[in-house]
Order: structure tokens, then C-alpha cells, then sequence
């Protein structure tokens, strides 16, 4: 079971109560990093990848990963970064290290709001939100300078779909990118490469699969 404690904001002195997220290890189990009750939660400033992971040991099978910094989002709009135990991803190479983003299998929406979220981190964004103005169709995901579309449904996205994405992003100055459980028509791919908008499939174990040339850039840059 996942840890849970008592958090107070700094800047409003909310009270929260805060549950450590956990994502499956590859082994099956369920990894949860440790809270340390005993460190004060700082308000999140100024980012770095480094501070954005830390390092968990899997009960189960002893491996160590790699995982999400656990945050919490106060309704002030402040961000609190929740200490834990335990190294910090890169500490013991003495500088920042890229680690394989996690993922979480898919089998609700929530789960691919879940997968979606934990790629748009790996690609450098936080504080992801769901964004003010609702898509047409699917779930809109917000952060800064960025516009994700997630379509769960079971239809290929259209070039609809990607215009009315991209045509939202222009209005708010932000980029864009796509997320399909079940992909894209010949017409979308072909659009989406004229906008140059980045078009991802979620497969069923959560890792997002670049569809054009756009995507594949973009993943590569993050890797």
C-alpha cells in the first residue's frame, strides 16, 4: 500500500492529506517511493531534471528505478515537492541522468490520462493539467507551452481532430502533440505532417509510440 501523510501548504496553510503515487516495476509490483515524514515539503521554483526523479527500490524484486519526484498541487496554485528517502536519481553519477520514462498499463481512460501525462513529463513538461478549454472530442491536457490531445475512443483520429488541436494551440501561443489508443486515417497522418503536429499511439502497456516524422523527432530529442 502506498504511503500516505499529512501535508500543509506554506503559502495558504491548507491541510492535505497526501498519498505517495504507485507505477508498476516490470516485474508486476506496485513501487511507491518512501516519504520522509520528518522533511518539511518545499514549494516547487525553479525545475531541473534532476530534482524532477528519484530512485525507489522494488519490494519485490530488488530492482532499482528510476520514478516520478512525488508532487502535490494545493488548490493556491502552489506546487509542493514531497521530500522521500532514499538517492536521488544522478546523485551517484555526480550529474543528471535520463531515465526510461515509466508507464502504466492501460485498461481505463484514467490510465491513459495517466500514460499520456508521464510521457509529456519525460519531454520536459510539468504542472499538466487538464486544459481549460475542452476538446470537441477526447480529454485536453494543458501545461506550460504545451496542448496535448488524448482520444480514447475506439475511431481513428481524423484531420478534424488534429486541425481543431492545432488551431487551439495557435490561439494560446503553446505546441501541440497527439495521443490515439487506436491511431490515425491516412488523412490525419498526412495533415498532422503539414502542421507539423507530433501524432503518438498509447499501446496497451502505456509506453507512446511516434506515428510521423514530427513525433519521431520529437521522441528522439527526449530519449
Amino acid at each position: 500500500m502506498s504511503e500516505s501523510l499529512p501535508v500543509r501548504c506554506p503559502a495558504c496553510r491548507r491541510s492535505h492529506r497526501f498519498t505517495a503515487p504507485a507505477y508498476p516495476c516490470a516485474c508486476g509490483a506496485p513501487v511507491a517511493a518512501p516519504l520522509d515524514p520528518d522533511r518539511v515539503p518545499a514549494a516547487v521554483g525553479h525545475r531541473s531534471w534532476r530534482e524532477e526523479w528519484v530512485t525507489v527500490r522494488c519490494g519485490g524484486c530488488g530492482t532499482r528505478g528510476e520514478w516520478p519526484q512525488p508532487e502535490l498541487g494545493c488548490p493556491c496554485g502552489t506546487v509542493l515537492r514531497i521530500p522521500v528517502t532514499g538517492e536521488r536519481a544522478g546523485a551517484a553519477a555526480g550529474e543528471p541522468r535520463r531515465p526510461a520514462v515509466p508507464t502504466v498499463p492501460i485498461r481505463t481512460a484514467r490510465d491513459a490520462v495517466t500514460a499520456a501525462v508521464l510521457y509529456l513529463r519525460r519531454l520536459g513538461h510539468d504542472g499538466i493539467r487538464r486544459a481549460d478549454q475542452r476538446p470537441a472530442s477526447g480529454i485536453g491536457l494543458a501545461g506550460r507551452g504545451v496542448l496535448a490531445q488524448l482520444d480514447p475512443s475506439a475511431r481513428p483520429a481524423t484531420p478534424r481532430d488534429v486541425e481543431c488541436l492545432w488551431l487551439t494551440a495557435m490561439t494560446e501561443s503553446a505546441t501541440c502533440l497527439y495521443f490515439s489508443l487506436t491511431g490515425y486515417t491516412e488523412e490525419a497522418v498526412a495533415r498532422a505532417d503539414a502542421l507539423d503536429v507530433p501524432l503518438f499511439v498509447l499501446e496497451p502497456s502505456g509506453a507512446a509510440r511516434p506515428e510521423n516524422a514530427p513525433a519521431v523527432a520529437l521522441d528522439a530529442d527526449a530519449s
